[in-house]
């Protein structure tokens, strides 16, 4: 996602309003279709329509009308196979650790496995802690029947909040440490991190033991018997799979780093990425069981579901996201105080893909800090910018709006999409696209503004 904004870097003249109307059409076809058009939607074929009606247009302006809009999508087009890349190598690697025996669907046993994902997710990135923890809770649910809140706080905690903490964990943070921040710098956001996910758990602790009891009421006989009934050892099969699961995450670390210290080309560094991913993914496939696999419900359809969805969103955001980085060069966004910075980077990353959005308004920091400065830091090296107490104030406001609000909707961080999908193929009745987004700002809003407060202010 990085090289998706580099062209933008040297090409600072606005697209024309509609060309960002595919893109709006596109979000507003996600959020309609699966309510007018339930059973039509759910076909990746017909989501696969929608995206290439809106997006084929897209790319014959970007190959026919501007100057540098080749480069542009071919840009785009690397960086939606390194993204793909990363998520379907996380895909299939997790799903091919089974973690069996049985764990007690109590709030208290909940709460503990989104406090798990929580602590890993920023060392395995929110993908691979996802992936690994959304099965073993599902079935230890399964006897309930209220389970979509369970999979709400999953996507709020695991999905998004957790990985703060280090360039793993998230990929606006890696598109930093690409661009420059220290790999260590991340950890010094433990205390927006900590006041984040020590509220979540609370919320979703109280929340759990509320419909826990209501369900107790409900039901005849003892709810915690249902949910304690089986009582097998817990176990992993597939532990091979952790060694590959290294292997992405090393890749990433590698070859970032070897990519930042040695000036490679995008094309080179994405190349080096998605073989690196796509070769821990055969390994997988090749030495893990079916039978494994068949445990876990393993199927293909969420992670095409991601590929098809994003891949109209990768080519229709590219307007947008030059749109803003043009007007944020001109001085069109009054942007001064990290708190400002938080709201705007999260509101965005919100609708559009966190990661090119943190990289935006990275861009837009050293613009400010430069003008105040008196010097010139450049976009693609951030050390400079959070070598300044204002411009680490500002990068620091950034990555928690990207990181955290990326949980606002489906579309906010790519393993929403594919929580949501694992969850209804088990059977969970999740929330609609506005019905998702409500729950989730009426759970973070009042959390986004106590870390305004406390940390931003």
């Amino acid at each position: 996602m990085a090289s998706l904004l580099a062209a933008q870097a040297s090409s600072h003249v606005a697209p024309p309003l509609w060309a960002v109307a595919p893109f709006v059409l596109l979000l507003l076809a996600i959020a309609v279709l699966p309510l007018v058009a339930h059973h039509w939607w759910e076909r990746n074929r017909n989501r696969g329509i929608v995206a290439a009606v809106l997006g084929v247009p897209v790319a014959l302006w970007m190959l026919f009308g501007p100057a540098e809009g080749g480069q542009w999508l071919g840009d785009a087009g690397l960086e939606y196979a390194a993204f793909i890349a990363l998520l379907g190598s996380l895909f299939v690697v997790t799903g091919g650790i089974h973690i069996g025996g049985s764990l007690a669907g109590t709030p208290l046993v909940n709460t503990a496995v989104l406090g798990v994902g929580a602590a890993i997710a920023s060392f395995v990135g929110t993908t691979g802690a996802s992936m690994l923890l959304i099965r073993p809770l599902l079935r230890a649910n399964v006897s309930r029947r209220r389970k979509a809140h369970l999979v709400v706080f999953f996507i709020l905690i695991v999905s998004n909040a957790g990985g703060l903490l280090t360039p793993l964990g998230d990929p606006p943070l890696f598109l930093g440490f690409l661009r420059g921040v220290p790999f260590g710098w991340t950890l010094r956001l433990w205390g927006p991190w900590l006041f984040m996910n020590v509220a979540l758990l609370l919320v979703f602790n109280l929340w759990d033991q509320i419909v826990f009891n209501r369900e107790e009421r409900e039901r005849a006989g003892s709810q915690l018997e249902a949910v304690q009934k089986v009582r097998v050892p817990l176990r992993i099969d597939g532990t091979l799979n952790f060694l590959w699961l290294a292997g992405v995450v090393a890749t990433n670390f590698v070859v970032g780093t070897l990519a930042r210290e040695q000036g490679w080309s995008h094309t080179l560094r994405d190349g080096a990425l998605v073989g690196g991913m796509v070769g821990m993914t055969v390994l997988s496939l090749l030495t893990t069981s079916r039978g494994v696999r068949k445990a876990n419900h393993f199927a293909w359809a969420p992670i095409v579901e991601v590929a098809v969805i994003f891949a109209g969103i990768f080519v229709t955001m590219v307007p947008a996201m030059k749109l803003l980085d043009a007007l944020g060069r001109q001085g069109k966004f009054a942007l001064a105080e990290p708190w400002q910075y938080f709201w705007v980077t999260g509101a965005l990353s919100s609708f559009l893909d966190n990661a090119p959005t943190y990289v935006t308004f990275a861009t837009i920091a050293c613009v400010v800090v430069g003008r105040r400065t008196g010097t010139e830091i450049s976009p693609t090296a951030l050390d400079g910018l959070v070598a300044t107490p204002e411009g680490a104030a500002l990068l620091a406001a950034i990555s928690c709006g990207a990181v955290f609000m990326g949980a606002n909707t489906y579309i906010g961080n790519g393993p929403n999409f594919m929580v949501k999908a694992i969850a209804e193929q088990n059977g969970v009745k999740m929330p609609s696209f506005f019905a998702y987004f409500l729950w989730a700002v009426a759970i973070m809003i009042p959390l986004y503004v106590g870390m305004s407060f406390l940390f931003f202010g």
